[in-house]
């Protein structure tokens, strides 16, 4: 099983769900050799609920994630804490709207979830918990709350987006030295909106999964290798661009109508 455990399926928190768009990420998230893919659409981002409608009245789902063309796409959801810091929380269909619901009052910056309020959620479902690039200088997680907090988490995330922005080494010694301290694990995302980020960074399991449960037991046994692509540079810089002219894109057509 070849998955990335970060990646969303708008172009942008604030455009709308294009169903079309979504066809053509997971054509080619397939295309880029993913067998597997955790779909973890911020909670917050505009008609949250119109992706699932779409996705659940034309794919099947089977133990807990959609097949779409061969293509394993597991539920998932990305979350902004109070502390100031995102958090991937994956899981079956159920335990992610069950999570969106509850997060109703807190979808503000200033009313953001506090981390272990999260948590606790997140354990009432036996979720997959997954802090979110904790050293981004926007959202730094690991640097506002403590390392008995982040050990709450069962991985942390090696983020495509941050390895390009500061550097595969730099990026990679400070996460690692992070999960060294708190003995947690590292999985890999792309954090992609944009389909050429796909393949940029994937985790490689001997065991084909079936269900979230059985990713998280991989996990924390360590049956799992992540590998950079060697074109990750080129990869990221060419999805930021072609996002940046299709989000000025949409909006001069909004604006147009």
């Amino acid at each position: 099983m070849i998955i990335d455990f970060h990646s969303h399926v708008k172009i942008s928190k604030k455009s709308m769900f294009m169903p079309e768009y979504f066809q053509e990420m997971m054509k080619e998230a397939k295309a880029s050799g993913l067998t597997s893919l955790v779909m973890t659409e911020h909670f917050n981002t505009r008609r949250f609920y119109d992706i699932f409608e779409y996705i659940d009245s034309h794919y099947s789902m089977t133990n807990g994630y959609y097949m779409i063309e061969g293509l394993k796409l597991f539920p998932g959801i990305e979350v902004d804490v109070k502390e100031n810091g995102h958090i991937l929380l994956i899981g079956t269909r159920e335990d992610v709207l069950f999570i969106r619901e509850k997060l109703a009052d807190h979808l503000d910056e200033g009313n953001f979830i506090a981390f272990d309020q999260l948590m606790l959620l997140a354990d009432q479902k036996e979720m997959l918990k997954i802090g979110a690039h904790p050293y981004r200088k926007s959202t730094p997680l690991a640097k506002n709350v403590t390392f008995d907090q982040l050990k709450k988490l069962d991985a942390l995330d090696l983020n495509g987006k941050d390895l390009y922005a500061k550097g595969t080494a730099v990026c990679q010694m400070e996460l690692e030295q992070l999960a060294e301290k708190i003995q947690l694990p590292i999985v890999g995302g792309s954090d992609t909106h944009q389909f050429l980020q796909y393949g940029s960074i994937v985790n490689e399991f001997a065991k084909d999964c079936e269900t979230v449960s059985e990713i998280k037991e991989e996990i924390l046994a360590g049956n799992y290798t992540t590998r950079i692509e060697e074109q990750l540079n080129l990869k990221v810089k060419a999805a930021t661009l072609v996002k940046k002219y299709m989000k000025k894109s949409l909006i001069e057509q909004t604006v147009t109508v």
